[in-house]
């Protein structure tokens, strides 16, 4: 059983692997500002937002970004 609680047979799993055919990713935080007017404090915040990237080219899994940053970190219009 998973931490989640959640019964699952890895026998039904797919592997994501890396753009160079890898499966080892690293965790990573893509940081952003926050402004103290939006935050209501004295100072800018820092929200860190975590990530996976490929260790060899540092690419970030971009399903594993929220949605709402997508657009920015992919640079898509």
């Amino acid at each position: 059983m998973n931490p989640q609680g959640i019964n699952i047979d890895f026998k039904n799993t797919t592997p994501i692997t890396t753009n160079s055919g890898g499966q080892i990713w690293q965790q990573g935080f893509v940081l952003r500002k926050i402004s103290k007017f939006v935050t209501g404090t004295s100072e800018d915040a820092i929200l860190p937002i975590p990530v996976f990237y490929d260790p060899e080219t540092n690419e970030i899994l971009r399903e594993g970004v929220p949605k709402e940053l997508v657009d920015i970190l992919f640079n898509e219009e």
